[in-house]
């Protein structure tokens, strides 16, 4: 348990007006702030040069953990799960559908009053007939209490992927949280460009939608950063730069993996404000050896469990005999989330107290040393009283013509761009 703060009268008229209608509706006594993720974004560029956390609750230790960090560096952050991590497909026992009741649980339990925000990462659009599908789930996913989504229909062709998000559109509600992406994420092929980000970004203005996050294929990889290219920041600057009339940050995918001094130039040198961590705190959260980066270091093939951190040996034991029968090794790892998500839970106390505890530290030591993310929790509380409402409006405004950006026009615009994809594969978060 950590130590809570007073809950004072700005946390209690925060509280009341911060909190979105669904998060209401689900939790009506609850003393979690739970908000928007457009007041995370604006808290971050309120502060300036500094970016939080989008922690991917694979297990609920990693929630437990990323929160109490947040309590200790008094930082708003982003709780998320991807839709592959926790979808109708998911192999995470944490899912869309039971993130913010886990989290507001946790928070009333913890006595969190920091601002936090819950996503839906990658909520992925692969082709044209995933859209229709798409609009009754997303509804649901508010009905369920997500409070930010990412559409992420850059597995297709550009035109495709603005269509879809114009078409997907009008299912968020409008106060919610908005990240859009351009380019998958795959390591240093297909790199993103100014101009499919432009095309993007001012297809969706001339419709009246401004996001607050944008996702670039800017050189990282999802799972295990084995490359060492990792992030390019260079090209991310000079992208934010091209779009920085239309006011959207960035989001950082593919986090683990990057060097701190790698982390800190994407604060301090672009307009990015959301970093997705996932595969890190999970191998923090089960005691394995990582480095510095959060990268888990791997001895002949093989996965190194510390000694006195994480799960219990007789789990680890488990584990291992676990993933031998059914041949998984490296990244797919992450497959036993679901499997031993309750073994997590019937540990022993110790256990699971040091389970969150990795998670804590290396979080919070990511949003003090690492992001610039300290004390941004009274500043977006502050935004809140400010707008007296849950939701803070649009950073941005309508520069773009709606008859420049018809179907047709899009498709014809499209056409010009001349664009690198990369390989094909299964690049999910």
């Amino acid at each position: 348990m950590i130590n809570s703060k007073i809950y004072s009268s700005d946390f209690e008229t925060a509280l009341d007006l911060g909190r979105p209608p669904n998060i209401k509706t689900l939790f009506p006594n609850s003393k979690a702030l739970i908000v928007s993720g457009k007041y995370i974004d604006t808290g971050m560029l309120e502060k300036g040069r500094c970016m939080t956390i989008a922690a991917n609750g694979r297990n609920a230790f990693i929630i437990r953990g990323a929160l109490m960090a947040a309590q200790r560096a008094n930082a708003g952050i982003i709780i998320e799960i991807a839709r592959s991590e926790g979808g109708t497909q998911a192999y995470c026992a944490v899912n869309l559908w039971n993130i913010a009741r886990q989290t507001d649980a946790f928070m009333n339990e913890l006595k969190i009053t920091v601002p936090v925000a819950i996503h839906a990462d990658h909520f992925g659009i692969k082709k044209p007939e995933d859209i229709e599908p798409a609009k009754t789930e997303i509804t649901s996913l508010f009905d369920a209490g997500i409070t930010s989504i990412a559409i992420d229909a850059s597995h297709m062709p550009d035109d495709q992927n603005l269509l879809a998000n114009l078409e997907l559109f009008p299912f968020i509600p409008d106060w919610a949280g908005l990240e859009t992406e351009v380019g998958e994420i795959k390591g240093s092929q297909g790199l993103s460009t100014d101009k499919e980000a432009l095309f993007l970004i001012r297809g969706l203005n001339a419709h009246g939608i401004f996001p607050n996050w944008i996702a670039l294929n800017n050189g990282t990889t999802h799972g295990i950063e084995t490359s060492g290219t990792g992030i390019n920041v260079e090209l991310t600057a000079r992208i934010h730069e091209s779009l920085a009339k239309y006011k959207v940050s960035g989001a950082q995918h593919g986090t683990s993996g990057n060097s701190s001094d790698r982390l800190k130039e994407i604060a301090l040198r672009t307009r990015t404000t959301k970093a997705n961590v996932a595969t890190a705190l999970q191998m923090i959260s089960w005691g394995f050896q990582v480095n510095d980066y959060g990268n888990a270091i791997m001895e002949n093939d093989a996965f190194i469990k510390e000694q006195d951190k994480g799960v219990s040996d007789q789990t680890w034991k488990q584990m291992q005999a676990f993933a031998s029968a059914n041949n998984i090794k490296g990244g797919d790892f992450k497959k036993l989330n679901l499997p031993f998500e309750a073994k997590f839970m019937a540990q022993p106390k110790k256990y699971r107290d040091r389970m969150s505890k990795g998670v804590e530290d290396f979080v919070y030591s990511l949003l003090t040393d690492v992001f610039n993310a300290t004390d941004t929790a009274p500043i977006i509380i502050d935004a809140i009283l400010k707008a007296q409402s849950h939701d803070p409006g649009p950073k941005a405004e309508k520069i773009e013509k709606k008859s420049d950006w018809t179907k047709e026009k899009i498709i014809e615009k499209a056409s010009h761009l001349d664009t690198d994809k990369g390989p094909d594969g299964n690049f999910d978060d």
